[in-house]
């Protein structure tokens, strides 16, 4: 029992410091980059004033989604490191996820 309070409270723990993480995914270059937080969500977002042009509007499109995805798949690793080893020593479930 001791081991699931403690893995609880190092699970609260990780919740919180995933939730003040923060990753930038960029393309085109870095002509776009933008920044996720630990719940993924967009905190920022830049776009370089040569690709703010109506002929080039799809351009820039492509390259917003290009860079959340690269930032999504960056906080989704980072999230993936912090928590691996916190249910070592527990007999959880293969497949079981934990709660964040």
């Amino acid at each position: 029992m001791r081991d699931i309070v403690g893995m609880m409270k190092k699970a609260k723990e990780m919740q919180e410091e995933i939730a003040t993480l923060e990753v930038t995914g960029s393309s085109g270059a870095d002509l776009v980059s933008i920044t996720l937080n630990g719940q993924g969500n967009m905190k920022a977002i830049k776009i370089d004033t040569s690709l703010i042009k109506a002929e080039e509007i799809e351009i820039l499109e492509d390259l917003i989604i290009a860079a959340h995805n690269e930032a999504k798949r960056k906080i989704e690793t980072a999230i993936t490191q912090k928590t691996q080893g916190l249910a070592d020593g527990l007999s959880i479930p293969p497949g079981l996820k934990l709660p964040f």
